[in-house]
């Protein structure tokens, strides 16, 4: 009798020692893995508006392929639902997700039927913005040359958010940062001109600074071949002469041809005498960049990684 006084009286104890740390069986809410409380209200704030979430979202459509690649990148456990017939190969595995129309028509009745809790939607859908928020609270993802890292950081901020996964997207942001600080260093250290090519079967574009790859120029401080190029969405019209009269030291190439379809791919138009007699060529500079980073799916987590690295070539 005597023994089972005493063990009485230490689970007695233990019992008031766990119920004053606040619980019993379940862990006090900042025990767990460090993600976000999904039952916490997450406002959203982005440049055509703001909404507020009440828990984390669960379905998702997505028609910016950058922000795709965000969710990608955070190991989101979500449904999706996408412009299946748009996937950049990059992000394969989403193409047997519930299709929801095309990059520039969306679906709304499929949009409306699959009741997503929000929609992330990119410059070619901005048409439709009022019809999808109608549907759900929804989020435009800008990219603005003259603000691009600025767009880049809340537009990943918010859908990290969004998906209750905001210390994990700090985390990569860190990392983002600590290598764009180690390649503006290389730029500033070297004495390197680049100049910026856009082919599209056959035909040449040129972008300097303000442009929609300007973040070779703006943010990475390398410094530009030409400083006259004028900023514009498709960039100014080139030829063969114009690269070998301004004689770059490092020729950056984003080959269109490769995402959208063509005969003639980006080496194959570069592979004249009057590139040749480059500085670049000369020195084994010119550099292919991803395609679907820089034109599909740029303003990713995954594809601002895969874009950092294409530009350390460069410098290696």
């Amino acid at each position: 009798m005597k023994k089972f006084f005493m063990v009485l009286t230490v689970m007695l104890l233990t019992l008031v020692v766990l119920t004053g740390c606040g619980y019993l069986f379940n862990p006090p809410e900042d025990a767990n893995d460090g993600d976000d409380n999904e039952n916490t209200q997450i406002k959203v704030v982005h440049n055509k508006g703001e909404f507020t979430l009440n828990k984390a979202a669960k379905k998702v459509v997505v028609f910016d392929m950058g922000a795709l690649d965000t969710i990608d990148a955070l190991g989101a456990e979500v449904e999706l639902g996408v412009p299946t017939s748009s996937i950049p190969n990059s992000l394969s595995k989403y193409k047997n997700a519930k299709d929801m129309g095309t990059l520039f028509e969306p679906d709304l009745e499929a949009i409306f039927n699959f009741e997503p809790d929000v929609i992330i939607i990119g410059t070619r859908q901005q048409d439709y913005y009022e019809q999808l928020s109608e549907i759900a609270p929804t989020m435009f993802v800008d990219l603005r040359p003259e603000a691009f890292m600025e767009d880049f950081r809340n537009n990943t901020k918010n859908i990290a958010s969004m998906l209750g996964l905001s210390n994990k997207a700090e985390e990569i942001l860190n990392e983002i940062d600590a290598k764009i600080e180690d390649l503006k260093s290389m730029a500033d250290n070297s004495d390197k001109k680049a100049l910026i090519l856009l082919t599209n079967d056959g035909n040449i574009s040129v972008y300097g600074r303000g442009s929609r790859f300007g973040l070779i120029h703006d943010v990475l401080n390398i410094k530009t071949a030409d400083s006259t190029i004028e900023a514009s969405t498709h960039g100014q019209s080139a030829s063969f002469e114009y690269i070998a009269q301004v004689n770059p030291d490092i020729i950056f190439v984003v080959d269109r041809t490769v995402v959208v379809g063509g005969t003639v791919n980006a080496s194959d138009t570069l592979n004249n005498d009057l590139v040749k007699s480059t500085n670049a060529a000369k020195n084994n500079l010119i550099v292919y960049l991803d395609p679907d980073a820089w034109y599909l799916a740029s303003g990713g987590l995954n594809t601002m990684a895969v874009m950092l690295n294409d530009v350390e070539k460069a410098f290696e």
